[in-house]
């Protein structure tokens, strides 16, 4: 199914291989890359290329996540891996991709930068799947569905038994960002790959981890997709710095879940407070590090607060986010100060 679905020149691709992915041991003579051998200008060293295919990055993220090492891409974000899927399986002017609106921005980029027809199917208004539309959208030209959960700009969790009738009745693959899952309480769906070949799961070390200057990205799926990940990104994607922060940063793992456990209590904590302000019209409820708050006036509510110095990002743009703004869960004191310049501006 996966070979079916790959564009032509993909399928038949010879990808680039350098002697590092041949031989993958540290101590050697490396006369291969063109590095410079002398050194380099800082004492850290950082004259040599990194392991191409980030083995004991991937090693250690397999363990964690339960899944295997051959089910693991890495990227430069997450956002790489959307661009590789497109250009992998979509034919420019030809094929297409569905999204459901709202939802993450970068999808439909992606798709125009490569000239993807962007097919939309929005969500219903409780911002969840409308699964009948999707389903009656999908043509032989379908190659790939965007779905983002718990969704980017609304917050909620995808309905699990939509997703699961996608997987079952759609010949194409199915691509769930996981960006917020870990301030989600449902399960990721890195649990299904064995059962489906047409999934790929995205996750981040940019929200939870708090790593997001790292850039780094993962992509879960069927081997065979890694496989062609791997064959059509840049040799050395991932800087040597990346995936060494990436490894420390895995021997912290308590530390990443206080600071979750932290910004699901200040979550509530927003939310119940801005609700009591009448210039508030509705804070939907949200299972990821942001609120989606709807307002008399986003426009003027955003130009005032960033006069104030505090940044959110007006959403009204959006189908169905009319004046709404999204406002990312910050500190304690980040918070209380949000809060006091809301009131301000509480009629």
């Amino acid at each position: 199914m996966i070979n079916k679905l790959l564009r032509n020149n993909i399928r038949d691709l010879k990808p680039y291989h350098s002697a590092r992915i041949e031989y993958s041991g540290k101590n050697a003579i490396f006369l291969d890359a063109n590095e410079n051998s002398i050194g380099s200008v800082l004492e850290e060293g950082y004259n040599r290329y990194p392991d191409p295919l980030q083995t004991e990055l991937r090693r250690e993220i397999s363990k964690l996540k339960n899944t295997d090492a051959n089910n693991i891409f890495l990227g430069n974000g997450s956002d790489e891996a959307i661009d590789l899927l497109i250009r992998a399986f979509c034919e420019p002017r030809d094929d297409e991709i569905i999204l459901c609106p709202p939802t993450y921005g970068v999808y439909s980029v992606s798709a125009k930068i490569n000239d993807i027809e962007i097919a939309e199917v929005p969500l219903t208004s409780q911002f969840d799947l409308d699964i009948t539309q999707i389903l009656d959208r999908i043509n032989s030209k379908t190659k790939l569905i965007f779905l983002c959960s718990p969704n980017n700009p609304t917050g909620n969790t995808l309905n699990a038994d939509r997703i699961l009738t996608l997987l079952d009745k759609f010949p194409g693959i199915v691509i769930i960002d996981e960006a917020y899952i870990d301030f989600s309480s449902t399960a990721s769906w890195i649990k299904s790959l064995n059962r489906y070949q047409n999934l790929v799961v995205l996750q981040t070390f940019s929200k939870a981890w708090g790593l997001a200057n790292l850039r780094l990205g993962m992509a879960f799926a069927h081997p065979k997709i890694i496989t062609v990940l791997d064959n059509i990104k840049y040799p050395y994607n991932l800087s040597g710095v990346t995936q060494e922060l990436a490894l420390d940063a895995l021997k912290n793992q308590k530390n990443k879940e206080m600071m979750v456990d932290e910004i699901i209590r200040q979550r509530s904590f927003l939310q119940a407070k801005l609700e009591k302000l009448s210039l508030i019209k509705k804070v939907y409820l949200s299972e990821a590090n942001f609120l989606l708050v709807k307002v008399d006036n986003a426009a003027f509510v955003y130009e005032k607060l960033m006069n104030k110095k505090i940044i959110v990002r007006n959403r009204s743009n959006l189908l169905r986010c009319d004046n709404c703004i999204r406002i990312t869960v910050g500190t304690a004191e980040e918070n209380k100060n949000l809060l006091d310049a809301m009131k301000s501006l509480d009629g």
